[in-house]
């Protein structure tokens, strides 16, 4: 019986193992691949001859250190913000005792559930109003509106299961809430704030519709809008668009499997602990 279960175990990990590595594998050959191999029958073939040069001319015409670093830059000060703002908001729900600290953490839970695309019109004719459209604020600003929620959320869950007793024994000691809390509460909640971190980044840093909506200017545009250097009229350069999804996706894997052990240590604490 024993057998039967570690084999149905096993087996189910195989599959979930193909079915998440198969795409990544896909994309891989698809980025070396000639646009006749891709259009021909052997779609799913691998390639006859790698064409390496694919990655040079992403690279290249693509403009992909300035989409890249436009990601960079707006990811970067979002995840900021975002870790910044929910910290102390979670921190103020969960450690201070006031009447409406329930009130308010649900109003962060229902902002989970508003889809992003229901606010693109109203936020498009808010941001020209105030002149701002078509610019990082543009960006910045609903991107972190939408990423603290879940923020809030998990860091909550952890905060809510920190002993007060040493809050207490610091505060003796005489120090200041804001003392308490920097030094005292976000040392002992870094795994959820890593959590917070890379689900923040890839969410953001793969976000296409609000990027397309509020953003016009090349200058200005993320890594997503890449792949449209290599479509025009009359033709698509599909091996280029493959190498440039590949060298996009990148950055995401690279930090995923680094802090992979920390993201399932902070979503561990933050629902058990909860």
């Amino acid at each position: 019986m024993n057998t039967m279960k570690k084999t149905l175990v096993f087996s189910l990990l195989a599959v979930l193992i193909v079915t998440q590595l198969y795409p990544l594998f896909w994309l891989l050959t698809y980025s070396l691949k000639t646009n006749e191999e891709i259009l021909s029958a052997s779609f799913f073939a691998l390639p006859k001859v790698p064409q390496w040069h694919n990655y040079q001319e992403a690279y290249e015409s693509g403009s992909y250190l300035r989409y890249l670093g436009n990601s960079v830059l707006v990811t970067g000060v979002t995840m900021l913000f975002v870790i910044l703002l929910s910290s102390m908001t979670a921190y103020a729900i969960t450690r201070f005792r006031w009447r409406f600290g329930a009130a308010v953490l649900t109003l962060f839970l229902i902002g989970m559930m508003i889809p992003m695309q229901a606010t693109l019109l109203p936020l498009m004719v808010m941001f020209k109003n105030i002149n701002i459209l078509n610019t990082y604020f543009s960006l910045i600003l609903p991107y972190i509106a939408f990423q603290t929620p879940i923020a809030v959320f998990i860091l909550s869950g952890f905060m809510r299961s920190i002993p007060h007793e040493i809050e207490e024994s610091a505060y003796i000691d005489g120090a200041s809430i804001y003392r308490i809390f920097r030094s005292v509460i976000l040392p002992i909640s870094i795994p959820p704030m890593m959590t917070v971190c890379i689900l923040t980044f890839i969410n953001i840093w793969n976000e296409y519709i609000m990027a397309a909506t509020f953003i016009s200017s090349e200058k200005l545009k993320t890594l997503p809008f890449g792949v449209y250097t290599f479509v025009s009229q009359y033709s698509v350069n599909y091996g280029n668009i493959g190498a440039f999804l590949v060298m996009g996706a990148l950055p995401v894997i690279i930090i995923y499997f680094v802090l992979s052990e920390k993201i399932t240590k902070g979503m561990v604490a933050g629902a058990v602990k909860g």
